[in-house]
């Protein structure tokens, strides 16, 4: 897994790399929004999770998401992942249903990775 922060962040042409060695066009990611990192390149999205969870991360903190790095725009960041299912914390999809929370993640993905 490629750890990603604001002091490491990631190009993406290092993304496209990452991707086409495991979904080809798609890479997936869990953002720990409090600590500021981001894990990319794992098969399952709670294989990230489990090791953010490892290392002090918070549950309600973790959001899953895809990057598709060759898509232009506001497509390229999808929200979709089983682990944002957690009705428990407000979240009923496996989207972002809060749009604060999406704004959120979608700023520190502009910030960490070198477009």
């Amino acid at each position: 897994m490629r750890r990603v922060t604001e002091s490491q962040p990631i190009s993406l042409d290092e993304i496209r790399t990452l991707a086409s060695g495991r979904f080809g066009d798609m890479i997936k990611g869990v953002i720990d929004l409090e600590r500021g990192i981001l894990l990319l390149d794992a098969d399952l999205h709670a294989d990230q999770e489990a090791s953010l969870l490892a290392d002090g991360s918070k549950q309600a903190d973790l959001w899953g998401i895809n990057l598709y790095p060759d898509v232009a725009g506001e497509d390229w960041l999808e929200f979709d992942s089983m682990i944002n299912l957690r009705p428990s914390f407000g979240n009923r999809s496996r989207g972002v249903d809060d749009p604060v929370i999406r704004a959120a993640i979608a700023g520190f993905i502009a910030r960490v990775v070198r477009r």
